[in-house]
């Protein structure tokens, strides 16, 4: 059997997951891996067979997506160039992780195509949904990468095809510690604004790994640093907080090592603001921006002790073989 498996580059949180449920896919078939987009910081350690532009996502500086620049970036001409030369009907089967080319070439060639991803489980209907919805978001994350049969991952299994989050190996062989600083993750601000906001909380040491930094400096209370994988693990596992944006893995690696938690969701990111919506709903704090307006409930964080505790357990294989039996009868 030979599996196409296509993952999302935008962000980090797509290769993530890849990590882990790449070697559960190996073990039943024969797997290529595609990988589409421009924003990501990790590399996967498994032969990428190819590589797309896709449709990316670009992070702005001042909390959001920057419309503009992730419009000039992807050419319409050339993403039907990607969709068209991509040999999706090489493979008996694609899965796919939210990742826009080989969805997009399985519909229009009517191959089978399987969504294995956090966005198929943000738009069950029964996931948390934020009190306004956002239309054209809504569009997009359903039209994006469509597929023919949906999994997804949560912070909840809120319905019988969504299953708890894939933490991967390294997180989970982590030594848990608490060394009272706060690990901040928050690609759509840039340092100056990061600055401003942090300095005014000089009780707390902060551990920023910035998008927009490659020379790691510090200024009093703030340490800033470009963003390394295996630095970024060590300070979540020994740190006291979390404060980042309202995206999937990262919150879900930071409550599974029972860290306190606070959440920033993106601008003009629908997806975020449905993340955002679970979170609350499981008692995590979640504030629209970083302006001075939102300091009391940043001081409340750091002053709160939180007790929100989760069972994720390590169940890729299971999924994997489910998925697998169901779709390909091995």
């Amino acid at each position: 059997m030979k599996i196409l498996y296509a993952v999302q580059g935008t962000g980090n949180g797509h290769l993530s997951r890849a990590m882990d449920v790449i070697p559960c896919l190996k073990k039943r078939a024969e797997v290529d891996i595609l990988v589409s987009g421009i924003q990501a910081d990790l590399d996967l350690p498994f032969e990428v067979k190819y590589r797309k532009h896709g449709l990316s996502f670009i992070f702005g500086k001042a909390g959001g997506v920057d419309l503009w620049r992730t419009f000039m970036s992807n050419k319409v001409r050339d993403i039907v160039k990607e969709v068209n030369e991509t040999p999706v009907e090489d493979y008996d089967l694609v899965i796919n992780d939210f990742e826009p080319v080989t969805a997009w070439a399985c519909h229009l060639r009517e191959h089978p195509c399987i969504g294995m991803s956090h966005q198929s489980a943000v738009l069950d209907s029964k996931s948390p949904k934020p009190e306004e919805v956002d239309m054209m978001g809504k569009f997009i994350l359903k039209h994006y990468a469509p597929v023919d049969v949906s999994y997804g991952f949560h912070f909840q299994p809120y319905s019988p095809s969504i299953f708890t989050p894939v933490i991967r190996k390294q997180i989970r062989e982590q030594e848990i510690s608490d060394k009272g600083h706060y690990t901040v993750y928050l690609p759509a601000y840039d340092d100056a604004r990061l600055l401003k906001s942090l300095l005014r909380f000089d009780q707390v040491q902060w551990d920023v790994f910035s998008k927009h930094n490659r020379v790691p400096f510090s200024l009093k209370n703030v340490n800033v640093q470009p963003i390394n994988n295996q630095k970024f693990v060590e300070s979540m596992a020994s740190c006291h907080g979390i404060l980042c944006g309202a995206g999937f893995e990262t919150p879900a690696e930071a409550l599974f090592l029972g860290k306190k938690l606070m959440v920033v969701p993106m601008k003009n990111q629908y997806e975020q603001h449905l993340n955002a919506a679970a979170l609350m709903q499981m008692g995590i704090p979640v504030i629209k921006n970083l302006k001075s307006k939102n300091d009391e409930a940043i001081e409340r964080w750091i002053n709160t002790d939180q007790g929100v505790k989760v069972s994720y357990p390590d169940n890729t294989q299971e999924i994997v073989d489910k998925i697998l039996a169901t779709h390909l009868h091995i």
